[in-house]
């Protein structure tokens, strides 16, 4: 009886190391952010124009595209606006780009990175 406590010890340890061995040949970047070479996944970006910058670095973005309406097959306008974080200091008017990212407050998860076009003054 002595024998079979000792075997069954013996194969629970055994178990456990190769737990032990699985976890750490894991990839250190399998925490759930990114992919598994460790770079983060692809950002979505949008170009559209500034229509307020009344807030201190942070601006609303008018983003428009055109979709094809179900019914009557013309392309109709659809237009969103997006709150960014602007450290580059674009002004109404201008083009920028956005990119998705982190939020940053209840509203804005949006960074501008580019300003594509300043507005004509």
């Amino acid at each position: 009886m002595a024998e079979e406590n000792k075997e069954e010890t013996n194969a629970t340890g055994d178990v456990k190391s190769e737990i032990a061995d699985l976890k750490s040949d894991a990839p250190a970047s399998a925490s759930g952010n990114g992919t598994a070479d460790g770079k983060r996944p692809h950002r979505s970006q949008k170009v559209g124009v500034i229509t307020s910058d009344k807030m201190q670095k942070t601006v609303v973005v008018r983003v428009d595209r055109l979709v094809r309406h179900t019914k009557y097959r013309r392309y109709v306008r659809r237009t969103s606006k997006f709150m960014a974080h602007d450290e580059l200091g674009a002004t109404v008017g201008d083009k920028v780009r956005i990119v998705e990212t982190r939020p940053m407050s209840a509203r804005k998860r949006w960074r501008v990175i580019e300003i594509v076009q300043k507005a004509a003054k």
